[in-house]
């Protein structure tokens, strides 16, 4: 069962010269006379801090599949995290549909934004139903469209719910708890999506066979996504675009097609991972 496309002109996210860190002692940012500035975009800054992201600039346009991609710590959780405003940045901003994640209300913009996180952090006391419905019992939605809404999207990510609906958590295996992560993200049907390595703790069956689902599925509804992995099949299968990260600063990015191509180190070193599994398949077949 498909959903009607619902898309607003603009369900963007822009990264306007974003740094975030952490650890260090705050400082007051001033404006150009040396007094407290009070100018949007200018925060409180941190000094003998560690940064997380530094001078990230770049724009998710509507209806984009972006995958960050990098290695541990180089940044991809933390950009998500900015998005739905569980951290502000030190400087710069980032815009949400057009708006500062400062000037949206910080439950609202959460609650417009799907989250799907690894193991899909499904509320275990509560059963399937439960947990696709959190966020339209929040919004005060009637039953009867609650209801209607849990069937139709467990349909859409493959779960008959007659079957699953009253399920708990415990009650699923990895990838049905995926789907239900899925679902419940889609739940208020927002605009955008984030995802943060949702597939990386399912055996590699299960983790390619809802790649595979996801990735039609992001294509039949046209929502923004942003997709955090650290895997490089991953990121050329789902996206529309991939932004590599190294270190909190994008090094390279482009389209799958292309992206393969490009001469960073940093680009080369994960396309090195796909020559070292092409040629273990290879010697494992000699071998046999």
């Amino acid at each position: 069962m498909s959903l009607p496309s619902s898309a607003p002109i603009n369900a963007s996210i822009r990264f306007q010269a974003v740094t975030y860190r952490v650890d260090g002692t705050p400082l007051q940012a001033t404006n150009s006379t040396g007094q407290s500035a009070g100018v949007r975009g200018e925060r409180t800054q941190s000094a003998g801090g560690r940064t997380l992201v530094s001078d990230i600039s770049m724009t998710v346009e509507t209806g984009e599949t972006v995958v960050l991609l990098g290695r541990s710590g180089s940044g991809k959780t933390t950009m998500l995290r900015l998005i739905n405003r569980m951290l502000e940045p030190t400087s710069g901003e980032i815009l949400v549909e057009g708006r500062t994640t400062t000037e949206w209300d910080a439950i609202k913009l959460r609650r417009g934004i799907g989250y799907v996180i690894q193991e899909a952090g499904l509320f275990p006391h509560f059963t399937v139903a439960e947990n696709i419905a959190l966020v339209p019992t929040l919004e005060k939605w009637n039953k009867p469209r609650i209801d209607a809404r849990v069937q139709e999207l467990l349909e859409l990510v493959g779960l008959a719910s007659g079957d699953f609906a009253p399920r708990y958590p415990r009650q699923l295996s990895g990838g049905q708890r995926q789907r239900v992560g899925v679902a419940r993200a889609l739940a208020a049907d927002p605009q955008i999506l984030l995802m943060d390595e949702p597939f990386g703790a399912l055996d590699p069956v299960t983790r390619a066979e809802l790649q595979r689902e996801f990735g039609a599925l992001a294509k039949r509804l046209g929502k923004t996504i942003v997709f955090v992995t650290h895997d490089l099949r991953e990121a050329l299968l789902l996206a529309t675009r991939i932004v590599l990260l190294e270190g909190g600063k994008i090094v390279a990015q482009g389209a799958p097609e292309n992206f393969l191509q490009q001469k960073h180190p940093e680009v080369r070193a994960f396309a090195s991972c796909l020559d070292t599994e092409a040629a273990a398949v290879r010697d494992g077949g000699d071998e046999a």
